[in-house]
């Protein structure tokens, strides 16, 4: 399939945050919030530091294999597993939370991000090492209104699973409902059909949400060798217990981090994820709660539980698995657990991490590379025919659309509509007549600029009056481009922020997934752009 690729520099984005940006572009204020440059020859040393560590080799593998068991076997995923018992492997991470069918976009994008990050290290060591893509399922989260919706063909799938607790053990069952609704969507055609099919043979294995979502990666993405690991599993935690242990009785990620997030704040950066007093909660089936100190007493919010000091120790060393750490510890238990090199994710994610550095100096455990994930905006070849037809280039588009209207208006018109000239024209006439009111009373300046004030209203009004009496001459071909830049933008947002990948797979096959891993470059300078070019 081909593609034309272009780069649109990322401070031309105006969708994305200032904290996004100023990382992707190498931001002096941000570098004392990170460690190791994202660039290919950082590696080097990513990985000295990286072998310094120790990580449970034997328990990750034998919780990726217990995970896998169900799954079709793919030979590439298989042999990055074992792998993972050499002390020479390594991982390039990514995470997210269990999502319906693979979510918006940018869950497919982070994925592809992580996979060619590995192919490029890889390339680096030249056999010394192996680096193996990793997708870590957050499935502990519990706010299910963030991953139950999907958007196909301007209509919304909706899952409502209808309990409570971590989303990634909620009963893989429920999803049934929301694929007789795909059904529909889809249609009865052949390629639809098939696709159907593909997608209940892939998710009949799963039990669970997070075994649904990992068995659609499996399916679309395991023969690039991607290893999908949901880390809310026991063998896992017993091995982060003296961090929690730590974060239970000294509370150090409440001092430490709010003390770099202050750091960030005078630098003029929004805060992302401030830490709580205690980074923990409480997980049973269909629970997962914060754990807060009272009195001396460790409460779960919203229950009737209450430990001791010396209970909730024994409860961490008996059923670590109970303890899920939030979204500030969560970097740190996935780095202990895996040996890994450098985290992938959006800019909203780096931002967050950049923000715990300090705990992981206090943790004396390893900082990986920040890279931030691929971004992308896909043209078809229909997008492409209109926007040559409204004489805009894809990157004009990620102006607002009434910006984009007035462009047009003012380069189609059939006489000037703007009356820019003319304003500062009479800008300057009350200037002159400022001047020689004052000269000779001052206080006649006051009712010149007031008078100024209303003839300059008039003229927006005459400019308005214009630019309608324009709009309606070419309100057929506005309304197309409207509809262009909700499809390409909707809301106003980001295409790879609604839409989800069936449409693409639909319409291309696999080859909407090759083709984005055969474009996108973990170290692209800017949001890329991909043209159909069949």
């Amino acid at each position: 399939m081909l593609v034309h690729k272009a780069l649109l520099p990322f401070d031309q984005v105006p969708q994305l945050a200032k904290t996004d940006i100023a990382y992707a572009t190498g931001d002096a204020q941000l570098k004392p919030f990170y460690v190791h440059a994202p660039q290919p020859d950082a590696f080097d040393e990513v990985i000295r530091l990286k072998s310094q560590g120790t990580f449970p080799r034997t328990d990750l593998v034998e919780v990726l294999r217990r995970q896998y068991a169900n799954l079709p076997a793919k030979p590439e995923v298989s042999e990055n597993i074992a792998s993972l018992l050499l002390d020479s492997t390594f991982t390039v991470a990514t995470a997210h939370q269990p999502s319906l069918l693979l979510g918006p976009l940018y869950f497919v994008y982070k994925a592809l991000t992580t996979i060619n990050l590995a192919v490029e290290v890889n390339k680096r060591a030249g056999g010394a090492q192996r680096i193996i893509p990793v997708f870590v399922l957050g499935s502990e989260d519990h706010d299910i209104e963030e991953v139950n919706k999907i958007n196909l063909y301007g209509k919304q799938l909706v899952w409502n699973p209808e309990t409570e607790g971590p989303t990634g053990v909620m009963d893989a069952k429920s999803l049934l409902p929301v694929l007789e609704n795909l059904r529909e969507i889809l249609g009865e055609s052949e390629p639809a059909s098939a696709l159907f099919q593909r997608i209940q043979t892939a998710l009949a294995p799963a039990a669970t949400f997070a075994e649904a979502t990992r068995a659609l990666l499996h399916e679309f993405l395991g023969k690039y060798g991607l290893v999908v690991i949901d880390m809310n599993d026991a063998v896992l935690k017993r091995h982060f217990i003296p961090v929690m242990q730590a974060e239970l009785l000294e509370q150090p990620a409440f001092h430490l981090v709010n003390q770099t997030i202050a750091q960030l704040n005078q630098l003029g950066f929004k805060t992302q994820a401030a830490p709580r007093e205690i980074n923990l909660f409480y997980m049973n089936p269909g629970l997962r709660q914060r754990i807060v100190l009272e009195d001396g007493m460790f409460r779960v919010l919203q229950t009737n539980l209450v430990f001791s000091e010396a209970e909730i120790m024994a409860e961490l060393d008996r059923h670590p698995e109970r303890f899920s750490p939030n979204v500030v510890l969560r970097p740190l238990y996935q780095e202990t657990i895996l040996p890994n090199l450098a985290y992938v994710g959006g800019g909203g994610e780096l931002a967050y991490w950049l923000e715990r550095r300090s705990l992981f100096q206090h943790f004396q455990i390893a900082f990986p590379m920040l890279v931030r994930r691929n971004s992308v905006l896909w043209l078809d070849r229909d997008a492409l025919k209109k926007l040559a037809k409204f004489g805009f280039s894809a990157s004009r588009f990620f102006e607002d659309t009434e910006s984009l209207v007035r462009q047009y208006i003012e380069t189609h018109a059939s006489g000037e509509v703007s009356l820019a000239q003319e304003t500062t024209d009479l800008h300057r006439i009350y200037d002159h007549l400022a001047a020689k009111a004052v000269a000779i009373d001052p206080t006649l300046e006051k009712a010149v600029r007031a008078e100024e004030t209303k003839s300059i209203a008039g003229l927006e009004q005459w400019a308005g009056r214009l630019l309608r009496a324009e709009k309606q001459k070419h309100e057929v071909v506005l309304n197309q481009m409207r509809a262009l830049k909700e499809k390409l933008f909707p809301g106003n947002g980001l295409q790879e922020r609604t839409d989800n990948f069936l449409p693409y797979i639909l319409k291309y096959g696999d080859d909407f997934i090759d083709t984005l891993q055969q474009n996108l470059d973990p170290f692209d300078k800017g949001f890329v752009l991909l043209s159909d070019a069949d």
